[in-house]
């Protein structure tokens, strides 16, 4: 249930903190290399799906909409006693010297949020 709330991004704003999903290219019959447009609080980040392992690991890079650069983020989901650790994770370089640490701090919030939401939209069970 995990994974399937992770790749369908259309779907992201309906359990998470992200606003509006916007597709632009679909990538390949799997949806690697597709490339979406997150619209959230008049922010705009246009992601590509560079990672698709079924059960085990969705990532996605940011192509542009936030100052920063070389950002990559992985959701590793590990099966654990009861249940499924979810460890979302990114790395980036702030475009702007200085800036790293309030980007840091930002998404780790925010990236916790999404983790909060997507556990609690599983635990819900399917639609």
């Amino acid at each position: 249930m995990l994974y399937a709330l992770l790749e369908d991004r259309e779907r992201w704003p309906d359990w998470s903190p992200m606003g509006s999903f916007r597709l632009l290219e679909k990538g390949d019959e799997n949806g690697l290399g597709a490339v979406g447009v997150f619209s959230t609080s008049g922010v705009n980040s246009c992601e590509e799906v560079i990672a698709l392992e079924p059960g085990k690991r969705f990532g996605y890079t940011l192509r542009k909409g936030l100052p920063l650069r070389d950002y990559r983020a992985y959701v590793d989901l590990t099966p654990s006693l009861g249940g499924t650790d979810v460890h979302w994770h990114s790395s980036f370089t702030g475009k702007i010297p200085g800036t790293g640490g309030f980007y840091r701090w930002f998404l780790g919030r925010f990236i916790g949020r999404m983790v909060e939401s997507l556990v609690a939209r599983a635990s819900r069970g399917a639609p």
